[in-house]
């Protein structure tokens, strides 16, 4: 008994340390060894849109198992036998169906020498879906009771431990003030961000996503820019759209954040100002900003002398490189 609480604490502190999701990944398959008996493991990231598994960490498997357990066949059983759901510890011995059926075990672990297995959907204590655990076995006698409830226990510790979320929202951490928020995905979608407010900036229709994910695209790790705060023609407040490249521990699904925060610290720039120096960050030339705002080529010099002046520029150059740096500019609406 006293081995197993050893263990536990062991694992428990695997969980919460620091360092990378595929480093604590794997110091919990070495934690969980001590609890629960296998010959293999495989610990995955569930894929933010619903479509498979990302392998985090692996231990005593070859890689063309761990491959073909990254695979669609291996997702597509998960989802047949409703591990990806919260449920007990499943092992082929409680399966409805036989093993055999499923190409997992028919076309590649029983044809490698494994015989028995536990698998687990990994849960956060909120109910949200973050991996899965196979332990693999090449025992004939399928895993006791006592292992399955133990195993099931550990769960949740697993789940934090590999949690995605813990590196994003620690980004998000570094925004002070963040009202808003979503997570970009590199299929065009998106998914909310726990704790944030859903924002109509933040819908997938909003230009918003659109500049936001051209920022990440282009390499920015953070870049800010404003945006009208009641549409494009507004006088009133604007927002500030804070665009993340997404932590490298993350899973490959997810490209970065977009988050909202109050526009302040504007230096007195006026809302046609900022347009101005969107289109002066763009490159483009006085002529160009009069064409795209409809204005007078002299109304567009007097708002570049009010800009030069406010953000204590003695250059047009200089004063784009201060507004791309300060997040000082309304960039242009994408084209459609």
């Amino acid at each position: 008994m006293g081995s197993h609480r050893a263990g536990e604490l062991l694992l428990a502190e695997a969980a919460s340390s620091p360092g990378t999701t595929p480093e604590r990944a794997q110091n919990l398959l070495e934690a969980l060894r001590l609890l629960v008996p296998f010959d293999g493991a495989w610990l995955a990231l569930a894929d933010p849109a619903g479509s498979g598994y990302h392998s985090v960490a692996s231990l005593d498997l070859d890689r063309p198992i761990v491959e073909f357990l990254s695979g669609p066949l291996t997702a597509r059983d998960i989802e047949v036998t409703a591990t990806d759901r919260a449920r007990p510890p499943l092992s082929p011995s409680y399966l409805s169906c036989p093993a055999q059926e499923l190409a997992t075990w028919g076309e590649f672990l029983t044809p490698s020498g494994i015989n028995e297995a536990l698998a687990l959907g990994l849960f956060t204590s909120t109910g949200r879906h973050v991996g899965f655990l196979a332990l693999l076995s090449d025992d004939r006698h399928p895993p006791s009771p006592v292992t399955r409830r133990r195993l099931g226990r550990l769960g949740p510790v697993l789940a934090h431990g590999i949690d995605p979320m813990r590196s994003l929202l620690s980004a998000v951490g570094l925004v002070r003030g963040a009202t808003a928020g979503v997570l970009l995905c590199r299929d065009g979608g998106y998914r909310p961000l726990p704790g944030l407010a859903d924002d109509p900036l933040l819908s997938p229709s909003s230009p918003v996503l659109t500049v936001a994910r051209e920022r990440i695209d282009d390499g920015y790790v953070h870049s800010s820019f404003l945006w009208p705060a009641n549409g494009p023609a507004t006088t009133g407040g604007h927002v500030r759209v804070t665009a993340l490249r997404a932590p490298e521990d993350t899973p490959p699904a997810l490209t970065g954040l977009a988050l909202l925060t109050p526009g302040s610290g504007l230096r007195g720039l006026t809302p046609r100002e900022l347009q101005v120096l969107g289109l002066l960050v763009e490159g483009c030339s006085n002529h160009e900003i009069a064409h795209a705002l409809a204005v007078a080529p002299r109304t567009v010099a007097a708002h570049l002398e009010h800009i030069l002046d406010k953000l204590e520029a003695p250059t047009r150059t200089l004063a784009a490189v201060r507004a791309e740096r300060e997040g000082l500019y309304v960039p242009p609406r994408p084209r459609v």
